[in-house]
């Protein structure tokens, strides 16, 4: 990307979103183009194509998608599928009217088999049934990886797609119900630290495995692939290291500073065992992840004490499109 080319960020107040800003700000891009819900519906797609016909953006970061855990994905799968259906139809069918240089689309690892053979490679996307509990979402974003390899196929595009592992970092989501599991034990560990409550408890046995991924790392990844990458497969990007739920509670607990016991309930389940990328690929292109676990998650609860924002009505949420 040159660095006087226009770029725009869909999503750029949400978690990766905000990272990319970051990321391209501090690569000398200036002229980013970003705007909220309010001043652009991303589900109207005559807005939208208004935006790209008037704006003209070279290149595309695609992270706009609504987005949440798996209580909020049960709770509302038609809108999870519909609206990020919507968001990334609108937005490349639009990028290829107007001539778009390159495009990146953002997915999410949960578009594999629920029990997919691990670590997780590209090849085995479709290979198995998905985890029931998030199928709208990840149904949405396998069509929107689909839609990029397409459009490059018969339209000759530069649209490309990655799929992150679980993330965390500034900006994230710490709802008490529609947050992922990093930024959810930071808020429970911290109010049972600032209310005194003697116990936290934990689902399961704490023996699944998960991967964990700096926003700030994935922005990296993200413009190193801009500049780096053009074919038509869609990479995974992770760091290729595990901890368990259990010691992810410990670090987390430690981290925060509470001295509390955790209570693990064996009768709750424990969901899929591992989820690990294989990033073999990207690897192979030049890209490492730079960020230390317990070093992010520490500089993520600064961030979160600092702040004081939290999503907290459900309406909040519902509305919620990053």
């Amino acid at each position: 990307m040159e660095k006087d080319a226009k770029i725009y960020i869909a999503g750029h107040r949400g978690l990766v979103g905000s990272a990319l800003v970051r990321r391209l700000q501090k690569d000398g891009y200036a002229n980013l183009v970003v705007h909220t819900h309010s001043e652009l519906d991303l589900l109207n797609q005559q807005a939208v194509n208004d935006f790209f016909a008037s704006e003209s953006p070279d290149y595309v970061f695609l992270a706009a998608a609504k987005v949440g855990g798996i209580v909020a994905n049960n709770t509302f799968p038609a809108q999870f599928i519909y609206e990020n259906m919507q968001i990334e139809s609108n937005i490349i069918e639009s990028a290829r009217q107007y001539g778009v240089k390159k495009l990146l689309f953002l997915g999410s690892s949960c578009i594999y088999p629920k029990m997919a053979p691990q670590p997780m490679k590209e090849e085995y996307l479709l290979s198995g049934p998905l985890e029931p509990t998030n199928e709208a979402y990840a149904i949405a974003k396998i069509a929107g990886l689909k839609m990029c390899r397409f459009y490059n196929q018969q339209y000759g595009t530069k649209f490309i797609s990655v799929m992150p592992t679980n993330l965390y970092g500034i900006n994230d989501n710490f709802h008490p119900e529609h947050s992922h599991v990093l930024p959810a034990l930071i808020r429970k560990f911290h109010e049972a630290k600032m209310n005194n409550i003697p116990k936290v408890e934990a689902w399961g046995t704490g023996s699944p495995m998960r991967e964990f991924l700096h926003v700030d790392d994935l922005a990296g990844a993200c413009v190193f692939l801009m500049h780096n990458y053009k074919g038509d497969d869609f990479l995974n990007i992770g760091t290729e290291e595990e901890i368990s739920i259990k010691d992810l509670y410990e670090l987390v607990k430690n981290i925060v500073g509470y001295g509390g016991e955790i209570v693990w309930d064996s009768s709750k389940p424990d969901g899929t065992p591992r989820k690990l990328l294989d990033v073999s690929r990207l690897h192979n292109l030049g890209w490492h992840h730079e960020t230390d676990l317990k070093e992010g998650i520490r500089q993520t609860y600064e961030w979160y004490k600092n702040q004081g924002k939290f999503k907290n009505t459900r309406n909040e949420f519902l509305d919620r499109r990053v």
